[in-house]
């Protein structure tokens, strides 16, 4: 047997994937290692119907409302290499090797928290260091916001202001010292964010949850929440592909149909972008399935009149 499409990842974009297929009466197999992104977070923000919704529930759900559908299954096994092309793609499981006309790349990205030495980080990350608050802002709104900038370029883009929605006190950190240029910080301080020239020791956390920062001259300062980005890789499935990736490292896709240099093969939420959040990679997760669909009935309908022909 050969499935219309696989689907490698089980998290949002893999999950809204496999419903829009399933649902377009397609064979698909979607394919879980278990190994979320999101393992760390308790709870899903920011999702119409499942706001505050744990990740463990929400997979749950998703994986029931695929139950109906009956071309569609789900394995817990892990993905290991992809070979072959369009039509004939062969993928190596942990359990063994299944056929596929199409891919869909919903694996997420991960994040190298291990490269962020500061002592704490690890420990609080997800619990009070986040990424996102428009995923994690509205419950500790109000409070002492830190954001830990990593070079000059981490403060680009207007981040640290906007974090100013939640918080009237926001204050720019660094793991090291670096040259912020003078411009930049005059931006900063007119938008009502403070910078701190002090780098970063050491966070003090306790069950999870940040108290205070503590900085190489010893000093402290108390803060609750952080917010960084620590750089992302691919998952090694998704490097051995070979696909091309912009200067950030994820995975270009045609914008029209989510397919990526590789014909045959679709890509998904976050490994695609750096504006990573569930319902963002949920959307984008329908939209690619949608696009396999549509490129399943044109290959049978030239298939078909190729055959007319001869």
């Amino acid at each position: 047997m050969i499935y219309d499409a696989l689907i490698i990842g089980g998290g949002p974009a893999g999950l809204a994937a496999a419903l829009t297929l399933g649902r377009a009466c397609r064979r698909v197999l979607l394919c879980d290692a278990g190994t979320p992104r999101n393992a760390a977070a308790t709870h899903i923000h920011n999702v119409v119907t499942r706001d505050g919704t744990p990740p463990a529930e929400f997979r749950r759900i998703g994986r029931a409302q695929l139950a109906p559908y009956q071309t569609v299954e789900v394995r817990d096994t892990r993905v290991e290499a992809v070979s072959g092309a369009r039509d004939g793609f062969a993928v190596k499981t942990a359990t063994g090797t299944v056929k596929a006309r199409r891919i869909v790349l919903a694996t997420g990205m991960v994040d190298a928290i291990e490269s962020i030495a500061i002592p704490g980080f690890a420990e609080a990350w997800g619990h009070s260091i986040y990424q996102c608050p428009f995923c994690h802002g509205w419950e500790v709104r109000g409070r002492r916001w830190g954001f830990l900038a990593l070079d000059a370029q981490g403060i680009e883009h207007g981040f640290p202001a906007m974090l100013r929605s939640w918080s009237d006190d926001v204050v720019v950190m660094t793991r090291s010292a670096f040259d912020l240029p003078a411009e930049q910080t005059a931006q900063l301080t007119r938008a009502g964010v403070r910078v701190e020239p002090r780098p970063i020791a050491r966070l003090a956390v306790e069950k999870q949850r940040l108290t205070h920062v503590e900085f190489t001259d010893g000093e402290r300062l108390a803060c609750e929440v952080l917010y960084a980005h620590p750089p992302q890789r691919q998952v090694g499935v998704v490097a051995a592909l070979g696909l091309d990736l912009d200067p950030l490292g994820y995975v270009k896709v045609d914008p029209m149909t989510r397919q990526t240099s590789t014909p045959g093969i679709y890509a998904a939420g976050d490994l695609t972008t750096r504006a990573q959040g569930a319902i963002f990679a949920a959307a984008t997760g329908s939209h690619a399935a949608a696009m396999v669909v549509h490129d399943l009935a044109m290959a049978a309908m030239h298939a078909a009149a190729d055959a007319q022909g001869r």
